[in-house]
């Protein structure tokens, strides 16, 4: 349903959700990729080279493929968010930083010196968005240089520049960056809906089932893609 408020259009539209259905402002939406790049979903990637277990990243990639072009189709807005450190790992925090020890890119490289530069840095192919979900002309890519899409960026500044009150999530890792991005924008009030199976979990399956139950109980409402789509087809 289309409705005129106050002179501006707003697109209303209602997500099939749990716990619940919600009904959102497709004008006032945006869908934020969290971290698809070949680090996280591609063989040779990072995870893949740590031993993570990726076998769920195809039909992450399928299923944003899916959804990002029905979304952009709609009027939603496109952020994109990517692990992507300066050269110089000036932006790392440093040894005084918890990110320095534990974010994984990080942690590889300073336990192998040989490996500086090899993940997650700007301007490798292991920092690419993959190209089945390239960035489109229009869309919004924010670097970022901890687990949240919020801390140290413009992300909040973009958003609120375009009038975002509705924020879908797709991406990886479900129960990391995922996650992470998700519960700052609830405290922000940006409202989440979680696209589930357009995200993919690291490490073993109960880290996924964990993040789902905290976001359906707690922080914002789980949508699968078909639904979406259905949803917002016709906007």
């Amino acid at each position: 349903m289309t409705e005129q408020n106050s002179g501006c259009t707003t697109k209303l539209v209602t997500i099939p959700a749990r716990p619940g259905p919600i009904e959102i402002d497709l004008a006032r939406t945006a869908v934020i990729v969290v971290d698809m790049q070949h680090a996280f979903v591609s063989p040779g990637g990072m995870f893949a080279e740590a031993g993570y277990d990726i076998s769920g990243a195809p039909a992450c990639i399928d299923n944003n493929a899916r959804l990002l072009p029905a979304l952009r189709a709609a009027g939603v807005k496109i952020v994109y968010l990517m692990m992507s450190y300066n050269p110089d790992y000036s932006d790392s925090g440093g040894p005084g930083s918890p990110n320095y020890h534990k974010e994984l890119g990080m942690a590889l490289m300073t336990a192998d010196p040989a490996k500086w530069g090899r993940y997650v840095t700007y301007g490798t192919w292991d920092e690419r968005i993959v190209d089945e979900i390239a960035p489109q002309p229009g869309d919004i890519v924010v670097r970022k240089q901890r687990y949240s899409g919020f801390a140290g960026t413009n992300l909040d500044m973009i958003l609120k520049t375009h009038g975002i009150k509705y924020c879908f999530y797709t991406g990886v890792a479900t129960n990391v960056c995922v996650e992470t991005t998700l519960r700052d924008g609830y405290l922000l009030d940006y409202w989440p809906i979680m696209v589930s199976d357009a995200c993919n979990n690291s490490g073993p399956e109960h880290n996924r089932l964990a993040t789902e139950w905290n976001v359906e109980h707690a922080f914002g409402w789980l949508a699968t893609t078909t639904d979406v789509i259905t949803a917002v087809s016709g906007h």
